[in-house]
């Protein structure tokens, strides 16, 4: 189900609004129906880590947070209302903890995960990055079917299911997406979304080191999905020995979705640097609007019949 996302321009201010043609990068690229390439893959390239690196992540970075002085400067809303509506708005207190992760990230992008990215989509022949992204997203298939269950939709959990077992058989392993040419739609799903179902508010913003742009719902559903729902995940983080077959499976599968998934969305975030006053405020209201989009697609999915169904 595409999704638009309403971006509210007004003026250039440095914590605030971003220009117009960012808008449209964020309708375009951040949301786009089953196969959501969103804003928030730059700098969350291991999202649903199988090395339960996302749970411990977020949690060193929410207690240093704490920890730290980092603090935005809360205006008081008797002197200066509109600050404070605004300082409301964007709920990011951490700010400047969240800057330096954020400049952080940027230099492991840089250095690491970009250059990488370029390589695998322009020099790899596509058939090979198009059978290795559907392979990865075959892999997710059981995340998203649990969620699709938690979240009370079995008929979007059956055609998960029915889109892994297609995959898996005709698709040899899931390197062919043979059940999107029958009629199988994907569709995404993942813990933080689940959550929001259930009711819980998302919280301020986070910036998590190499993770990205998150949030406490979301870094608790980060860590469910890597450590519990996925199999793999779980059954990586119950073996001790670090040079098992499947530890070294899920550090090679890690890497591989990181650059994956970065070198889908190159351009549009080049654009989006190129384009903004200040690229962590534009980075930061993309991908809540993104992400908040993906949460109503959650709630508001509607019931699809079956390609078998007469």
């Amino acid at each position: 189900m595409a999704a638009t996302v309403q971006t509210v321009i007004s003026g250039d201010r440095k914590g605030g609004r971003w220009p117009v043609r960012v808008s449209r990068l964020v309708q375009s690229e951040a949301v786009s129906g089953n196969d959501r390439i969103m804003v928030e893959s730059m700098f969350r390239p291991l999202g649903w880590s199988p090395l339960g690196l996302s749970k411990s992540l977020a949690v060193v970075v929410i207690m240093a947070a704490l920890i730290t002085g980092g603090c935005a400067t809360r205006p008081d809303p008797r002197e200066d209302p509109e600050a404070y509506a605004e300082y409301v708005e964007i709920n990011d207190p951490l700010e400047p903890f969240n800057r330096a992760v954020f400049e952080f990230n940027r230099a492991f992008d840089t250095m690491l995960l970009k250059p990488l990215a370029i390589f695998y989509r322009d020099i790899l022949p596509p058939p090979l990055t198009r059978g290795i992204n559907n392979t990865l997203n075959n892999l997710r298939s059981p995340v998203i079917f649990f969620n699709d269950l938690l979240q009370g939709r079995p008929d979007r959990a059956g055609t998960t299911l029915a889109r892994f077992m297609i995959n898996s058989t005709l698709g040899v392993g899931g390197v062919h997406d043979a059940a999107t040419n029958l009629g199988w739609e994907r569709h995404e799903a993942d813990f933080g979304q689940t959550l929001a179902v259930w009711g819980l508010g998302e919280g301020p913003f986070l910036m998590l080191p190499i993770l990205g742009p998150s949030n406490p719902r979301d870094a608790v559903g980060l860590g469910v999905d890597s450590a519990v729902l996925d199999p793999l995940g779980f059954i990586n983080i119950a073996v001790s020995d670090p040079d098992t077959a499947i530890k070294v499976f899920n550090y090679a599968r890690t890497g591989t979705y990181a650059v994956d998934r970065r070198s889908q969305v190159i351009d549009a975030l080049d654009d989006l640097e190129r384009t903004s006053l200040d690229f962590y405020a534009a980075l930061r209201s993309a991908v809540r609007q993104s992400r908040r989009s993906f949460i109503e697609e959650g709630r508001q999915a509607p019931v699809s019949p079956t390609p078998l169904a007469p």
